[in-house]
């Protein structure tokens, strides 16, 4: 053998040794390798690989994909852990690392099925990002269970030994909150090291729970609260999408009477909001939220964020604070401000003594009925005086005529002043009293209290009662016995106020009178029988409050110290709305003669 034969085997040979050293797998790929032939190994055994929407036949199986970044993880058998309170109990299911169902465990649907906030397949959680390249949504992806018990487990996403991310979640005794603390360790090394934030996707169908499926979906929709402490919400009416500029803290999937809200410690940037209406007849609403995370690039990542799954229960939500109790529609201005300051405290005070709802809203009508008492006297007292003078009004009106307007009212201002009566004395108290019967209008539909709660014949006082029920007819298939009652006693107050103040000579209002409650009737039959017991009990109260009063007021006394008013002006004191009337007037009558000279 040559020399230049041996430098050829030399030469091959480190060839060989190069080749050998250089193209030897990685740990990474190593163990990438050993986890695919695990799953082709269990997909061999039992010739399927277990999914929670499908059985794949083993030649689907694509070795290539698996070997892609976290491409272990696209295989697996779904596997759930409990996490179990006094309140709820969450099922984690590592198919994604997700909350797949939390039930409410004092609670049950209109039909006394279990209650669940997120069921099933009808929610998505995860992350989505590029890693090497790759689109990677974790919601698809297969975590591991490590350390589970009744209150706490850690499932984790693994890329290999050094770089995973953990979602750690627990659960406090007698809380409605599920912690999740996740841990993004070595993430970092696989993005784009421009990356600065990491999205988060959220995705539910909400299923019905109320008899009143329509009523659901009108009070169904997402809130959310910005860094400058605002809550606000999408629209409850129809479909509808927004992108906040602002900061958020936490955003709530909000049914009627129970919510999913996720917080987190680090405010929610670039946030995307979709709610959508759903044609299934079980669904009330589909919702979507996107948010975005800061992300390092230079170190591990960590993000504390909580779920609340619980009731709209007002004080429930007050006592977990971040102004979660705003997502319960109190109504607006002063209604909201009666509602917040007054209602609810005075509701929760009388619940305290654990009676009947229906015995609890009777004494909440009495206290605020008596509580209005002085101004409805006042109210029915300036009316008694219109009706008194209501003869000498007549005269008026037959002296002046119907040709100059001007001068009628100029004629009965002036006999107003000089009785001392203020035409509108019998209007304003009743106005002061419109937000308090307004503010229930809102206060009783979004009461969690009365849910489920019986009284009378009443089933559910959260929602309509039934007791005539049909085919549908333009939508309504029911008639309300609490809301014939209402109107009818409404009709009864309308009828006695019109024959005792003389109210009944004009015709118009007559009829306005007769006709408004009929139409509240088509208005409130789908509404709470709880709002339209209280409604009742208001009429009822009205009509024996009017009777009482009128039993009260003698005629004779008023006009006797009417004309000793008019016999003495100096007593007398101008009101405000007299004065602008007068100064209106001789505006009026100004213009006029500069008409009647030109």
């Amino acid at each position: 053998m040559d020399r230049n034969n041996i430098i050829g085997l030399v030469l091959i040979f480190a060839i060989f040794a190069g080749s050998f050293y250089l193209m030897k797998p990685s740990e990474q790929e190593i163990n990438q390798e050993q986890v695919l032939q695990d799953s082709l190994k269990n997909v061999r055994e039992g010739n399927v690989v277990v999914d929670t929407t499908r059985t794949v036949n083993v030649a689907a199986v694509d070795s290539i994909a698996l070997k892609k970044p976290f491409g272990a993880t696209k295989v697996g058998q779904e596997q759930l852990v409990k996490l179990e309170n006094e309140l709820l109990v969450a099922e984690i299911s590592t198919k994604g690392g997700k909350v797949k169902s939390v039930q409410l465990k004092n609670e049950t649907n209109y039909d006394d099925t279990p209650l669940y906030i997120l069921e099933g397949e009808n929610n998505k959680f995860g992350f989505i990002f590029k890693a090497d390249g790759e689109n990677i949504n974790t919601n698809d992806l297969y975590f591991t269970i490590s350390n589970p018990s009744s209150n706490a487990v850690t499932l984790r996403l693994n890329y290999n030994e050094n770089q995973y991310i953990d979602y750690t979640y627990t659960l406090q005794p007698d809380a409605y909150n599920v912690g999740l603390q996740i841990n993004a360790v070595g993430i970092q090394n696989l993005v784009d090291i421009k990356q600065k934030s990491i999205t988060l996707n959220w995705e539910a169908s909400l299923l019905q729970k109320e008899l009143n499926v329509k009523s659901e979906r009108e009070k169904s929709t997402i809130f959310y609260k910005d860094s400058e402490g605002s809550v606000d919400h999408l629209s409850e009416s129809g479909d509808d999408e927004e992108k906040i500029e602002e900061k958020v803290e936490w955003v709530a999937f909000k049914q009627h009477f129970f919510s999913a809200i996720l917080s987190s410690a680090q405010s929610f940037e670039n946030t995307e909001l979709n709610v959508t209406f759903n044609t299934a007849d079980t669904v009330v609403k589909t919702y979507r939220t996107s948010v975005d995370l800061p992300f390092n690039t230079q170190g591990n990542n960590q993000y504390d964020l909580n779920f609340f799954f619980g009731p709209n229960q007002y004080k429930t939500l007050k006592a977990e604070g971040n102004d979660y109790q705003h997502i319960i529609n109190m109504g607006w201005g002063p209604m909201s401000w009666i509602n917040r300051f007054l209602t609810v405290p005075l509701f929760d005070f009388l619940d305290g003594f654990k009676m009947s709802y229906g015995i609890v809203i009777l004494i909440l009508t009495l206290l605020l009925k008596g509580l209005m008492f002085p101004l409805t006297y006042k109210s029915y007292l300036s009316m008694a005086k219109m009706r008194v003078l209501k003869p000498q009004l007549d005269e008026i009106k037959e002296k002046v005529g119907d040709d100059n307007p001007m001068l009628l009212q100029q004629e009965q201002m002036k006999l107003y002043k000089q009785a001392g009566v203020n035409p509108l004395g019998g209007c304003l108290p009743m106005l002061l009293q419109m937000p308090f019967t307004l503010a229930f209008f809102f206060f009783f539909p979004n009461l969690f209290e009365l849910r489920g709660e019986s009284f009378l014949w009443m089933k559910d006082l959260s929602t309509y009662d039934a007791p005539i029920t049909f085919s549908p007819i333009f939508g309504v298939n029911h008639i309300s016995l609490m809301c014939i009652l209402m109107t009818l006693t409404t009709l009864l107050t309308t009828w006695y106020n019109n024959a005792t103040s003389g109210a009944a000579a004009n015709a118009q209002m007559k009829y306005i009178g007769y006709i408004m409650p009929l139409l509240f009737f088509f208005m409130l039959n789908s509404f709470p029988s709880g709002l339209n017991y209280y409604y009742f009990l208001g009429a009822v109260f009205t009509f024996l409050t009017q009777v009482i009063i009128r039993s009260f007021i003698d005629d004779d006394k008023i006009l006797a110290k009417l004309e000793t008013n008019k016999k003495n002006p100096k007593v007398q004191k101008k009101s405000s709305f007299q004065q602008r009337m007068e100064d209106m007037m001789r505006q009026q009558q100004a213009n006029q003669q500069k008409k009647v000279n030109k």
